[in-house]
């Protein structure tokens, strides 16, 4: 802890969650016991977790997955949001974005299990309907009508991330910088009048640096990209981002997409859709609702291209560090 110009003592507290780490950093005036904090940011996320997890056999999310079909399932109310947004975000990218591909994700060894040659089969061998199509919410139930597993790991972590913000908020702390591993999100001003930078990573698998500086003000960024998850399959990578026609990984996409908006769960979902509807599609869909968002892409020289829309992403960005 160490005291700014204006007398104010700055907190950077963290803790696990959902497989990775919590980060909080925020100003307080001398003599407040960041203890409580930590301790209510660390149980917001817990819930999260509890409630959306697809590593804990006995989570809300997985009762709903082992409920039969046609039957309502009551549910807490901040798994139904998360439900209700991913359904959005599935409907308005085309189906692009997809809660209901958890038995894809597990067969390819991206969940708690190891992947299963037989269930890779099964997975890719499955007509898919959007989950939008076959998913009911209502007033805190949910509904399935189809046999597949859902799976929030593509929007839960932003979620989690608003859950830190707005605990923040309900502490008296009316400006941070909260994350859970790369999802972001920014209140207020730092002390000194100055936005919050963050750093939106360079897509290299063997190490860590940025490519560019973000400022942000009250928003959130998320990024979705395809080197830090992945398996190898012969001579080829295949990332952790799903492709509902195909019932497996990608087989082409950007090497990552970063999308700003408001809440760090629209951010961590639309990065994602994006990921999927690749630079062509992606940016017109990107440029049509208005998202700031930057595509960077691999080029056969080993370089680096980018392409971005929006008042954040000129499509003229470049790197700047």
């Amino acid at each position: 802890m160490s005291k700014t110009s204006s007398d104010l003592v700055r907190h950077a507290l963290h803790g696990p969650t959902m497989g990775t780490r919590w980060t909080a950093l925020f100003f307080a005036p001398p003599g407040r016991d960041p203890s409580p904090i930590r301790a209510a940011l660390q149980a917001a996320v817990a819930e999260v977790d509890t409630q959306m997890s697809t590593w804990k056999p006995d989570s809300d999310l997985m009762r709903l997955n082992a409920a039969p079909e046609g039957e309502w399932v009551k549910v807490p109310g901040r798994l139904a949001e998360v439900l209700h947004l991913g359904l959005e975000i599935g409907k308005a990218s085309g189906g692009a974005f997809d809660v209901g591909l958890g038995d894809a994700v597990t067969a390819w060894g991206f969940g708690p299990d190891e992947a299963s040659p037989d269930a890779i089969r099964a997975a890719m061998s499955v007509p898919r309907q959007p989950a939008y199509e076959w998913l009911e919410i209502d007033h805190g139930r949910v509904r399935k009508h189809g046999p597949a597993a859902l799976d929030l790991n593509g929007i839960a972590k932003g979620y989690g991330v608003d859950r830190l913000a707005e605990t923040l908020a309900a502490q008296g702390i009316e400006a941070g910088l909260v994350g859970i591993d790369g999802e972001m999100r920014a209140e207020g001003l730092r002390p000194d009048g100055s936005a919050w930078t963050i750093a939106v990573e360079s897509p290299d698998p063997l190490r860590r640096m940025p490519h560019s500086i973000l400022a942000l003000e009250n928003a959130s960024v998320a990024t979705s990209g395809d080197y830090r998850h992945w398996i190898d399959l012969g001579v080829r990578r295949l990332s952790h981002t799903m492709d509902r026609s195909r019932g497996a990984p990608l087989l082409a996409s950007p090497a990552s997409v970063t999308v700003v908006a408001r809440s760090c769960a629209e951010a961590d979902g639309w990065a994602t859709a994006l990921m999927v509807l690749g630079p062509g599609k992606g940016l017109e869909v990107a440029k049509a609702r208005g998202l700031d968002a930057l595509f960077l892409m691999h080029e056969d020289d080993g370089s680096v291209q980018s392409r971005g829309t929006g008042e954040l992403f000129p499509q003229s960005l470049a790197a700047t560090v």
